[in-house]
């Protein structure tokens, strides 16, 4: 039995949690959060220790996992204390608030001996890998365009009681949610080769209202376009258009296929158990078997394509270096 110690018990700390309490080989032993009432609430659901020092906690010789789901900014200091304590971790997705921290945190992923991975769930959802399954096959054809777009009538949403996520330095759908369908469109083609995007904010120091931009990936040409505190229903969507169809993710999950003079049609509609498929995963690294991991490195790549989107200002900036 493996134990985990969870770092920050908001709404993804929970969900992870729920995943550790699901697999027959975890348990949440210890929980820490800044937030006292919070954290000994935490505590008291999943019948475990409760800290508001991570340090302390880490490094407890029972802890066997640390899972870090604190803001960006924070995630250095965690993840640093866990490979200084030669812990296993799992850390949340966007790898830092940027890719410069986010470099960093790949050189402590690699001095480390124990394994490390970053969640991002496209890596198993059944729709995406559906996805790139049919791109591989050739079944629309000779991919010509990705289109990424999302739409958020309000931001933060309405779920996520958290002040961190409307600033810019942090914050904001692009690295919220577009991170999760840029590691989309690396996963399919490889990653993003350059971006020119125009990005409007809210205010100063706030979240992005608007952004609208091209890039390619292995030379296919994408669009980006997001809006905020519009009059439209929320929307995540990724659509591949190829000489003979398109496929589109919708919603996270929800696969699309269409053709010419055919309605578009849902192939996938299965979410799939994609947070408790990673303690799965990691598991099996841990137990010497091989885990299908997103490694530090492969997020940090999708960081350089959302800092490159930042600061394009209009002009075309290479996304994919170090």
């Amino acid at each position: 039995m493996y134990n985990v110690a969870v770092v920050g018990c908001g709404v993804i700390g929970h969900r992870l949690a729920d995943a550790f309490e699901a697999h027959a080989e975890t348990t949440v032993h210890a929980a820490c959060d800044l937030v006292e009432s919070k954290v000994e609430s935490f505590a008291a659901e999943y019948d475990c220790a409760a800290y508001t020092d991570h340090e302390t906690m880490i490094a407890a010789d029972a802890v066997d996992i640390v899972y870090v789901g604190v803001p960006p900014k924070a995630h250095r200091a965690v993840v640093e204390t866990a490979v200084a304590a030669d812990k296993p971790v799992i850390c949340e997705k966007p790898i830092a608030e940027d890719a410069t921290v986010g470099t960093e945190l790949v050189a402590l992923a690699e001095r480390s001996e124990q394994p490390t991975a970053i969640n991002l769930p496209f890596r198993y959802t059944p729709g995406v890998r559906e996805l790139l399954d049919r791109i591989d096959a050739g079944e629309i054809g000779e991919p010509r365009r990705i289109e990424l777009t999302f739409r958020f009538p309000q931001w933060p949403r309405e779920w996520q009681d958290v002040e961190w996520l409307a600033g810019r330095e942090q914050g904001g759908p692009l690295r919220e949610v577009g991170t999760h369908y840029l590691f989309a469109v690396q996963e399919a083609f490889g990653g993003v080769d350059w971006v020119d995007a125009a990005v409007e904010y809210t205010a100063p120091g706030r979240y992005e209202a608007s952004i609208t931009g091209y890039f390619a990936a292995d030379g296919v040409p994408g669009t980006i376009d997001l809006l905020t505190d519009c009059g439209a229903d929320e929307q995540n969507s990724m659509t591949v258009v190829g000489t003979e169809g398109s496929l589109t993710l919708l919603d996270w999950y929800r696969l699309a296929e269409s053709g010419e003079g055919a309605e578009q049609q849902v192939v996938v509609n299965d979410p799939g158990e994609t947070t408790l498929r990673l303690v799965e995963e990691f598991v099996a690294e841990l137990d010497g078997d091989g885990g299908d991991l997103v490694s530090f490195a492969e997020a940090n790549r999708v960081q350089r394509v959302v800092d490159a989107v930042f600061d394009s200002d209009g002009e075309r900036v290479a996304a994919d270096t170090e």
